[in-house]
């Protein structure tokens, strides 16, 4: 009896914390007719000068809103894109900012359109979360949360397995 009551307490408690933390996980952030979903940032090792976020934004709107800049703390914040020419990968950074089509999504991803984290202060260390101020020609100024997956991560957590449970 006391075995199905351990397990009975363990499973609610799991379910609780599950409760607690998909929020967290599913982070969607409005702002004007911009919604911004699964911001994420890429671990970096210790002594990194640069480190890169990523996020999906979607504008409801009937006109197109411009990604024109950013900024945190923790380093200097640029728009940068990644693509092929004659072969080779180059980056370069978006001085006139990023276009969001009216009724569409823009997605910035590992190889294409990125947040280049310039003159890191500190490294980015896997389940820590960093503050990103992002400013929109027309939504403005939004601040946003990014959770910081491991190095060489392809994508946002998409479940709990993903986060650091250490000292729970």
């Amino acid at each position: 009896m006391n075995v199905i009551r351990s397990l009975g307490l363990g499973l609610g408690l799991a379910l609780a914390f599950a409760l607690i933390v998909a929020p967290a996980l599913a982070q969607e952030i409005k702002a004007g007719d911009l919604t911004i979903e699964k911001p994420w940032a890429r671990a970096t090792p210790k002594g990194a000068a640069v480190g890169a976020a990523y996020l999906e934004i979607r504008n409801a709107g009937t006109v197109p809103d411009v990604l024109i800049g950013g900024s945190a703390d923790f380093a200097k914040v640029q728009i940068h894109e990644m693509s092929m020419q004659s072969g080779v990968m180059t980056m370069r950074e978006l001085k006139d900012g990023l276009a969001i089509p009216a009724d569409g999504t823009l997605a910035l991803s590992p190889s294409g359109y990125h947040l280049m984290l310039a003159d890191l202060t500190h490294a980015l260390t896997q389940g820590q979360r960093v503050t990103i101020t992002l400013t929109f020609q027309r939504a403005g100024a939004v601040t946003i949360d990014f959770p910081v997956q491991p190095i060489g991560a392809a994508g946002p957590p998409q479940d709990m397995k993903s986060m650091d449970m250490k000292g729970m």
